[in-house]
């Protein structure tokens, strides 16, 4: 075994969805140090050049284009641009999320889930459909879902965002047994606290946080690259006989 190309993603195109910053966009430079051409995608077309400009100084090759995934139809056009600049797709990541209300489940609105379940669920499944024609053209395609531990344990006041992240969950495992004999593989990786700014609201909390330290066996906040790390793993052929797996990088949190 050729240990030197175990984690290469030379000659593979990588689509990351809530690439501008955070967890996405460690993803997408983690991706691209390893071989890969990204593409990223968030919502603002300025903030995503910004950042695909930066990583092109650095040698790498990124591509910035802008998509609402909560819109369905502008998730074809992101598929349909990738392919066109790139001319195949082999790996997708769907880290885009959302989670607009914080409190009790019966506080929350149905206009709050209805938005929640769209980003959250509804475009990661429907962009795994969109991608699955080039996916399966592909040598090794992988699919990462971004889920979290609320996923396999529901978070306090964070109800529906829990329920969405267990719907994921489920989705991954679904698709990566349909999409076995396709030779795509389809993982999950669960975050615990990381220290991005979409969970400002609750590492910047000194009770949340007392909470949290207290359960943790790695008595820390996690950092976006360590999950990048996880991602890279998965997409590589280093995770060649993985599929279906729901990996969690919370510090020990659900021990």
């Amino acid at each position: 075994m050729d240990l030197s190309t175990l984690f290469s993603l030379d000659g593979k195109v990588a689509l990351i969805t809530g690439a501008s910053r955070g967890i996405g966009l460690s993803i997408a430079e983690f991706f691209a140090a390893a071989g890969a051409k990204v593409v990223l995608s968030s919502r603002k077309q300025e903030a995503l050049d910004k950042e695909a400009n930066r990583l092109n100084s650095k040698g790498y090759e990124a591509t910035g284009i802008a998509c609402n995934v909560g819109n369905v139809d502008e998730l074809s056009e992101l598929v349909k641009k990738t392919v066109e600049i790139y001319g195949q797709l082999d790996i997708l990541v769907n880290n885009a999320g959302t989670n607009p209300v914080f409190g009790p489940i019966h506080e929350t609105s149905l206009e709050a889930f209805d938005k929640i379940m769209d980003v959250n669920v509804k475009a990661a499944f429907a962009l795994c459909n969109l991608c699955f024609p080039h996916l399966r053209k592909s040598s090794s395609g992988s699919v990462i879902n971004i889920s979290s531990i609320g996923g396999i344990s529901p978070e306090p006041g964070l109800g529906v965002y829990s329920i969405s992240k267990a719907a994921l969950i489920s989705l991954t495992k679904v698709f990566a047994k349909e999409w076995g004999d396709s030779k795509i593989r389809v993982n999950a990786i669960c975050p615990g606290l990381i220290k991005t700014k979409f969970s400002e609201p609750l590492w910047d909390n000194d009770k949340i946080m007392d909470y949290m330290l207290k359960q943790l066996a790695i008595k820390r906040v996690g950092t976006s690259e360590e999950i990048a790390s996880l991602a890279l793993f998965l997409a590589s052929p280093a995770s060649s006989y993985s599929t279906g797996a729901i990996m969690t990088a919370d510090g020990g949190f659900t021990i």
